[in-house]
């Protein structure tokens, strides 16, 4: 399915009149996505009969709403110590957190709920999270059946007009200002429900419906749920601006003001393009799961306070948008490891440029991408109708297959969020970092975002881990330690490096497998000779603060023990050691994958060079040989399939089968996987079969290995007929000794 997935959307036609196109044209079918979710409904209710016999035992005495409304507290406690096992259930299963849906029985029929029986379940839910079997927060996130007003797209803007009155009025004006001029309306709900549609109620689901979220608070840093999203998007879509608003809390003046704190370099602030791979993150109260921010908007919070007052942190990865840093943003992208991608796209300029480039690279490496659109304060609603049209175009394109949702409230995110990863759903928000339009809806889709890697908090400590022995697993894999189970081998894979005077080598990166702690023996490399050498690690730290352990997933950085910073680069990994075996690991220069090409302007052979992107590695690789499945000459074209052997140029690698990669040069665009790596045999047959046996890849490098050989030649023959003239010519040994007499006398 990989040539399905790709960059076709790079020759897409969408340079034509989109308004002139027929409004049917972009329309979804609400029906389809309704039975998507009536599916996804019916296999993830909480008390299926079907499926949970405890549920099925207890339909037969007490409705869920009699536990929930009617909540009993002195039968013996059956009513809490049923929804308590029920909630520890299905945060086990979902990795910590669950979105919980209040409103229909396990039969399907609707229960009918009031305003009062809304804040009755509320109080219940919020007793029972409160036992130390479910150790949780509850908050309740959306409500079918309430006001509009309650459920305000604009709760961000008035929340920070009070602490900010000066910059509100600044941004009132500029919104009035806009207006007057006849661009500061939106487009119209009718003209952008010509090419998309709000997620509608499913048809199974009758009555009032509530959703809660629901959370496990974290007893440690090592416990904190985090969801890693790389920001893309072309240059001067207000990547920067949407981070700083989100994480400072501080609407933007119109000018960037937002965005200052999140450069890393004088040139960045200098012209306002970010260059390099930036780091922010947002983190979620875990009493209130309210975003964690200073009270006072002027003021940033450290990171070790946000962790500290976190439940579930967001990783922003800022990617660079301009066109000669694509470099630094693939690297970002398959190195990061991001869970999501949020495509910015500029409303006044639609999706163009770099933008059509970070989505296919999005969609070659599986990475599910929800768009955000920017500038809406500023854009006249035919252009933003127009921009709405060609993205809703483009993703139901034959090569991206995505169904455009428009985000309008919170129970549109809550649909949106909850079938996000699971359909092939794309939630489009419409924001303005100056009036702050769409900030609260975005702020709780982020909230509600759930894992998307098999990655999870752990479930204890690993004080507590150690001397629980009657731990067992239910559901989905856990990244804490489980007694009794065996932990697969630890990686980590390294993706930037620093050194910290009168401290020492520092490596950050994120944990591919595993758990790792402080002390660990471990292997590191390969180096450039493709060696591994051994090494200890010191301290872990997890958002600049101290943590105990890291588990799968988790981006952290480490301390190393005697390691300098020559012997450390980009792309090494940390393999887990054991103390009682010294078999060092292997790595390779030569690997065999299956590929796709998406686009080449002639044809590929052997030797073709090209960068290959392979998580955090990067190194320039050649093309030894090409398999296709017909049996075909040894080429390639645009959407070609075939079985490649690729060789690094410089160094050996430490790769691993099932690896997504990418490999580029100019505007050749590939993706692909790794399906082995060759050994020393192997790679050398695959050298000598792609060189005729000279070892040698170019006419230049043959042409020095001849004139190399001649000239080794030319020196041994020269030097041989010296040695036979100084022979004749030397006088015999007694003559020398009597010559040697006088001058000793």
């Amino acid at each position: 399915m990989m040539d399905k997935l790709g960059y076709r959307i790079t020759t897409l036609d969408i340079s034509g009149d989109s308004a002139a196109m027929p409004a049917a044209k972009y329309s979804i079918d609400t029906s389809l996505f309704d039975s998507l979710v009536d599916k996804v409904n019916e296999a993830s209710s909480c008390s299926d009969p079907a499926t949970n016999p405890a549920a099925a035992a207890a339909a037969s005495t007490r409705s869920m709403k009699q536990r929930l409304v009617q909540f009993n507290n002195d039968d013996n406690n059956k009513d809490a110590q049923f929804l308590a096992d029920l909630l520890d259930r299905r945060l086990t299963e979902d990795r910590g957190e669950v979105i919980f849906e209040v409103g229909q029985e396990a039969d399907g029929s609707s229960m009918d709920l009031s305003d009062d029986d809304i804040a009755q379940v509320t109080a219940t839910l919020t007793k029972v999270v409160q036992m130390p079997q479910v150790a949780s927060f509850v908050q309740l996130l959306a409500d079918t059946g309430a006001p509009a007003a309650v459920q305000s797209e604009r709760t961000f803007a008035r929340e920070f007009a009070e602490s900010s009155s000066a910059q509100s009025a600044s941004a009132s004006a500029t919104a009035a200002k806009a207006k007057g001029a006849g661009q500061g309306k939106p487009a119209s709900a009718t003209e952008q429900d010509k090419t998309m549609s709000a997620p509608s109620v499913p048809s199974s689901v009758r009555g009032r419906t509530a959703y809660y979220l629901i959370r496990r608070k974290p007893q440690g840093v090592e416990q904190i749920l985090e969801v890693r999203v790389a920001v893309a998007g072309n240059v001067d879509a207000g990547k920067s601006t949407m981070l700083g608003v989100l994480t400072q809390g501080r609407l933007d003046d119109g000018r960037g003001k937002a965005r200052v704190a999140l450069f890393r370099h004088q040139h960045e602030i200098e012209s306002g393009r970010t260059s390099s791979v930036s780091l922010e993150i947002l983190g979620f109260d875990k009493t209130t799961g309210a975003p964690v921010r200073h009270t006072d908007p002027s003021r940033k919070v450290s990171w070790d306070a946000v962790c500290s007052r976190s439940s579930k942190l967001i990783s922003f990865l800022d990617l660079a948008g301009h066109e000669k840093y694509l470099k630094t943003t693939v690297f970002g992208m398959a190195g990061g490891a991001p869970d999501y991608v949020m495509l910015m796209v500029a409303a006044n300029a639609g999706l163009n440029g770099m933008a059509k480039e970070h989505l296919g690279l999005a969609l070659a490496l599986g990475i599910p991408v929800f768009v955000v659109i920017t500038k809406i304060d500023m854009c006249p609603p035919n252009v933003l109708d127009g921009t709405i049209k060609q993205l809703t175009k483009v993703l139901r394109s034959s090569g991206c297959r995505k169904l455009p949702i428009a985000v309008r409230d919170r129970n549109s995110v809550i649909m949106a969020a909850s079938r996000f990863v699971s359909q092939r759903v794309c939630p489009i928000f419409q924001i303005s970092n100056v009036t702050g339009e769409g900030i609260d809806s975005l702020q709780t889709f982020l909230n509600v975002l759930p894992l998307n890697r098999c990655y999870s908090a752990p479930t204890s400590t690993p004080a507590q881990a150690n001397t629980d022995t009657t731990a067992a697993t239910k559901g989905k894999k856990a990244a804490g330690p489980v007694a009794g189970e065996t932990q697969p081998k630890m990686q980590f894979d390294i993706s930037e490096v620093f050194v910290v005077p009168f401290v020492g080598t520092i490596v950050s990166g994120v944990v591919i497998s595993g758990m790792l702690k402080p002390g660990d023996p471990v292997w590191l490399g390969p180096d450039y000779n493709g060696h591994f050498f051994q090494t200890a690690i010191r301290t872990i730290q997890r958002k600049r603060v101290d943590a105990q352990a890291a588990y799968t997933g988790q981006s952290v950085s480490l301390w190393l023990k005697k390691v300098t910073r020559s012997q450390v680069r980009k792309g090494m990994v940390l393999l887990g050691r054991n103390e009682h075996s010294s078999e060092e690991p292997s790595s390779s220069k030569t690997f065999e994958a299956e590929v796709v090409v998406l686009y080449h302007s002639t044809t590929i052979s052997s030797r073709y060079q090209a960068m290959i992107h392979c998580g955090s590695v990067r190194q320039t690789a050649r093309v030894l040989s090409i398999e296709q499945a017909d049996g075909s000459a040894e080429t390639l074209r645009t959407g070609d399939r075939a079985r490649v052997v690729f060789q690094f140029i410089r160094h050996p690698e430490y790769l691993t089968e099932g690896t997504r990669l990418i490999f580029r040069e100019g505007r050749t665009k590939g993706v692909g996987k790794v399906l082995r790596v060759l050994s020393k045999a192997e790679e050398f047959e695959a050298v000598s079969k792609a060189t005729k046996g000279t070892m040698v890849f170019d006419h230049r490098s043959l042409k020095v290995l001849n004139e190399g050989i001649r000239h080794r030649a030319a020196n041994a023959a020269n030097a041989a007929a010296a040695a036979a003239a100084s022979a004749k010519t030397e006088p015999p040994a007694a003559a020398k000794k009597t010559l040697k007499h006088p001058a000793k006398g």
